[in-house]
């Protein structure tokens, strides 16, 4: 038996993705494992959300995990004072899980391991906010030469740690991301459809984008891939047939967001054929994108890629950007194009929603293939690597 510290500040910070992964992974665990106990730490001091995080997690009667608030000024101060002085007066935490940047001034007792999402900030640079690269590339080094342990969200992503950082293969593991237990219990009847329709104004039919904003999205690609769909300036197939057909870019313009988007919609006098709704509420989530005619993900880059397979798995048919990650997750489900290629890109759009035959196939493949994977196999995964870190622990 060991104890274990999970970070969990980003739960119930709407932070998308990363988000998802701790949430999930937290989740799955309570239900696989009762014999190891879990101190789950967060910079969280408002006590009805740490309340509902408990509820959402549904560890209320879990004896073994434990929900920890150690306030911090801020975030740097989280990972150089706070955080450390916990695990030194805790002398019983033996392992830590936190994801990218590890805490400083940590007693070699306690085992760190880090989850990297992607590494998107080595590859694509220029599209990273200077002071931000700086922090990422001075810290990030350190992290993974501290860490006992890596994981990565994909085969792909692993396999870039260790290309870009030189590391050694048997310090990096990796597991899959997953469709939530509680996004595939959504509504998702055509009820549900009217009312998230009416909530966030979306049009009738619509192509959708969900995510963050950031440039390596792609999504200018995205949104002049549009006019060339609707002109049908490719050959085959014809134009849409349906010429009233919307693009929904769905996503808070956050943090590093991407100013090209903007300037394409401007430059293609496309603002009536636009919507961007913001922040989808968890709740809604699956209905927006079941209603969707087509679900499109463009990214330059990616780690893994959580909202294909939410797409795949209510039935809405997939485009994605021809990466290493996609191909993991997709298999022979989705159509694929070169993420610089807006004229595929429409090409692509306009046999999703003209081929009725195609539209059929990726819609049965999409469901099939997104239930290869869960959040229970990641948590066993998960399990396992814990497992291996404290045998690993206490032969050294």
């Amino acid at each position: 038996m060991s104890t274990i510290g999970i970070d969990i500040r980003l739960i119930g910070k709407k932070r998308t993705g990363d988000e998802a992964v701790f949430f999930n992974l937290v989740k799955n665990l309570a239900i696989i494992d009762k014999n190891n106990i879990y101190k789950l730490l967060t910079d969280m001091t408002d006590p009805e959300m740490l309340k509902k995080i408990k509820n959402d997690l549904e560890i209320a009667n879990s004896s073994n995990f434990e929900i920890i608030s150690l306030p911090t000024k801020n975030k740097f101060t989280w990972n150089f004072w706070t955080l450390p002085r916990y695990l030194r007066s805790h002398s019983n935490v033996e392992i830590y899980l936190t994801q990218y940047i590890l805490p400083f001034f940590v007693p070699s007792r306690v085992k760190l391991i880090t989850i990297i999402h992607d590494i998107s900030f080595k590859v694509f640079p220029q599209f990273i906010k200077k002071s931000d690269l700086f922090f990422l590339n001075q810290l990030i080094p350190v992290s993974l030469k501290r860490a006992d342990k890596i994981i990565g969200v994909s085969k792909f992503t692993r396999d870039e740690i260790i290309k870009h950082y030189k590391i050694a293969p048997e310090k990096v593991d990796w597991f899959y991301n997953a469709v939530s237990d509680d996004f595939l219990a959504q509504d998702i009847s055509g009820e549900k459809i009217k009312s998230v329709r009416e909530k966030y104004s979306l049009p009738e039919k619509y192509i959708l984008y969900i995510g963050t904003l950031q440039p390596r999205k792609n999504i200018p690609t995205l949104v002049g891939a549009v006019p060339a769909a609707l002109a049908g300036r490719h050959e085959p197939p014809p134009p849409l047939r349906d010429r009233n057909i919307k693009l929904v870019i769905a996503g808070g313009k956050g943090h590093n967001y991407d100013a090209r988007i903007d300037e394409t919609i401007e430059k293609y006098d496309l603002e009536k054929r636009i919507i961007m709704p913001g922040f989808i509420d968890e709740e809604d989530k699956a209905a927006v994108i079941a209603g969707a005619e087509i679900f499109c993900f463009p990214s330059f880059y990616e780690g893994f890629g959580i909202p294909i397979l939410e797409a795949m798995s209510v039935g809405t048919p997939v485009i994605a950007s021809n990466i290493a990650p996609h191909r993991e997750i997709t298999g022979e489900a989705a159509l694929l194009f070169e993420p610089r290629d807006t004229t595929e890109l429409a090409r692509k759009i306009s046999e999703a929603l003209n081929n009725n035959e195609l539209r059929g196939k990726l819609i049965e493949t999409g469901k099939i293939q997104s239930k290869k994977f869960s959040w229970q196999k990641t948590a066993q995964k998960m399990l396992e690597i814990f497992e291996k870190v404290a045998i690993d622990k206490e032969s050294s």
